[in-house]
């Protein structure tokens, strides 16, 4: 059996890390992420015209929620989280809006439009799976790929954040020491040493800005060691005017649009966090989303800017090899640390731009060949590789505004000129046009019981004589069928009949099934890797079941929802004479 294995990954989510080398890596990603999360409320404060005394508890509140939302990422309390390394920090897609509502209406129509707009998320968890055919790996991917393109034109720019007092030269050298030592360590050490590489690399990046008078140390030295900010929370605004319902449809929309960078990086940190490759777990997803939408009810009820996942998480991951929940857990202690110590959040933010560039530099490129590993792992076609051509330098036409700048308004142009946004938005709606332009779907409501597997025969018979199979392929066809009602119950651990729709299209010289019934326990897909690894735990005539799978399918694919199990398979009309006598057991 083929099977893909990550070779990179050191510790799985349930492993234990050593508590030194926890301790270790939550910081080293806590630095990673704390300078952004301060500084999206400040650019929104400062640019919508905001009070001192509401910079200050707007970050404050940012790190707190976003330490907060980050435990329970990787912690998981009930549907809320997702049980991995998912950092959560303020969201930079929501800088344009959050702006506008500052300067509308002021720090209380802030907060509420974050509430009101949060609840959208909670919505969109619950029912995802009614839209797995539009958020699907292709398209998160391509989200995913959009990111390091939006952000590495702030990276680049912040290499060139010098004060004229210093050497030109500065900037350069301290960037280039700092990336050399971080590849150099990643590049030629196989041991654990692999894993400290980028706090190795900003440590001595920061003495060779040192040296070069960039570390401010001034800003440390004047930082207090332990407070709170005194008010600034800005309570509600409840006046619901014109503007609020203006902007109102905004908010949703960028939180819509937040919610599908999410889904990505909840898909993608589950393909580097194993070490054998496992099918995506849908619940995972939903959780992950959850979590999101409380990190937005609280950004709202504590009145600063809305949050989400960051998808540096994924590079980082993957970089150090270290997948284990419990370092997730450690990142928002870090966080909630650095909120109410202001010495500390002052040690990250002196770190000189162009040591956190070097850095940046690094995480994205991993980042966005992450976002194309989900893109080539769900399979390519030329409608898809269209898609995803398209929407990726649409985005990137927008995020360097060469498309049609003068006839967008402020308010456009400031949102689909962020090429994540602009991209994802034309991969969505061309993905919704292929979903249109694909043949229908016939389907059939029953119910997942052995009594209705002649119901499902006879409408898998008229399927199979529409598409002109013979006797023969129909045969093989009903037997696919069989076989995943089989496989659904006994996944089915409940006594009571589930309800099942089974829907059929053709597609060329295959025809694709898709049986959707109530959720369940556990993934076919990776049952089916493990064949035979592990026969204690397998009955064997389970595993008749998805060895005929597997021997009869080209492709298998289960997708297991809070609220829904879809087993999707597609079946490749064979060749006149084949015989559908069974394969042998291995």
């Amino acid at each position: 059996m083929n099977e893909t294995r990550n070779t990179g990954v050191r510790f799985e989510p349930h492993d234990k890390p050593p508590l030194l080398l926890t301790i270790g890596l939550g910081t080293q990603f806590a630095i990673l992420v704390v300078t952004g999360i301060v500084l999206a409320p400040a650019i929104v404060v400062r640019a919508g015209g905001g009070s001192e005394a509401f910079l200050v508890w707007a970050a404050f509140a940012a790190l707190v929620v976003s330490g907060l939302t980050t435990i329970l990422q990787a912690h998981r309390i009930g549907p809320f989280g997702s049980g991995y390394i998912l950092i959560m920090g303020t969201s930079g897609a929501f800088i344009a809006v959050c702006v506008t509502a500052l300067a509308e209406g002021g720090p209380g129509m802030l907060a509420t439009l974050v509430f009101l707009s949060s609840l959208v998320q909670f919505t969109l968890a619950r029912r995802l799976s009614i839209l797995r055919r539009i958020l699907t790996p292709a398209v998160t991917g391509t989200v995913i790929m959009m990111i390091p393109v939006t952000v590495m034109p702030i990276v680049f720019d912040m290499l060139a954040d010098v004060p004229d007092d210093v050497e030109p030269l500065a900037s350069p050298l301290v960037a280039g020491t700092t990336l050399v030592i971080m590849l150099a360590i990643a590049f030629g050490s196989r041991s654990s040493l692999r894993l400290w590489a980028p706090i190795i690399g900003i440590v001595i990046g920061c003495l060779v800005a040192a040296w070069f008078g960039l570390y401010d140390m001034a800003r440390v030295a004047a930082a207090g060691w332990i407070g709170i900010p005194d008010g600034g929370w800005p309570g509600f605004d409840l006046d619901f005017g014109p503007t609020f319902w203006i902007l109102l449809p905004a908010f949703i929309f960028v939180t819509y649009v937040g919610a599908i960078e999410t889904v990505g990086d909840s898909v993608a940190i589950q393909s580097v966090s194993w070490k054998h490759r496992r099918a995506i777990d849908y619940k995972v997803v939903q959780g992950a989303v959850s979590a999101d939408g409380v990190g937005n009810f609280l950004s709202g009820l504590a009145g600063t800017i809305p949050n989400t996942t960051y998808s540096t998480s994924i590079a980082v991951v993957e970089l150090t090899g270290i997948a284990s929940r419990r370092v997730g857990v450690c990142v928002g202690l870090v966080l909630l640390f650095a909120a109410f110590v202001p010495k500390f959040a002052a040690l990250v933010l002196a770190i000189p731009a162009a040591v956190a560039a070097a850095y940046l530099i690094v995480l994205l490129g991993l980042l966005f060949v992450a976002g194309m590993r989900l893109v080539i792992g769900d399979g390519m076609d030329y409608r898809k590789s269209l898609m995803v051509g398209t929407a990726f330098w649409i985005g990137t036409g927008f995020q360097h505004g060469v498309i049609f700048p003068d006839l967008l308004g402020p308010w456009m142009g400031s949102l689909v000129g962020n090429g994540m946004t602009a991209g994802g938005i034309t991969a969505v709606v061309l993905t919704v046009c292929l979903n249109l332009m694909s043949p229908k779907s016939a389907v059939l409501k029953t119910r997942l019981e052995t009594d209705t597997l002649q119901e499902i025969s006879e409408f898998l018979k008229k399927i199979a004589k529409r598409h002109g199979w013979t006797e023969v392929q129909t045969d093989r066809l009903i037997l696919v069928g069989d076989e995943m009602v089989a496989t659904l119950m006994t996944a089915d651990d409940s006594s009571d009949a589930r309800r099942l729709v089974v829907k059929a299209r053709g597609e060329g010289s295959s025809i694709e099934l898709e049986f959707v019934t109530s959720g369940s326990e556990g993934n076919i897909e990776d049952q089916i890797m493990v064949l035979g690894e592990q026969p204690d735990r397998t009955t064997v005539e389970r595993e008749l079941s998805l060895r005929l799978l597997r021997h009869y399918t080209s492709s298998v694919h289960h997708q297991s929802f809070t609220n829904a199990d879809i087993l999707t398979v597609r079946v490749e009309r064979p060749e006149q004479g084949t015989s559908r006598s069974r394969p042998s057991i291995e």
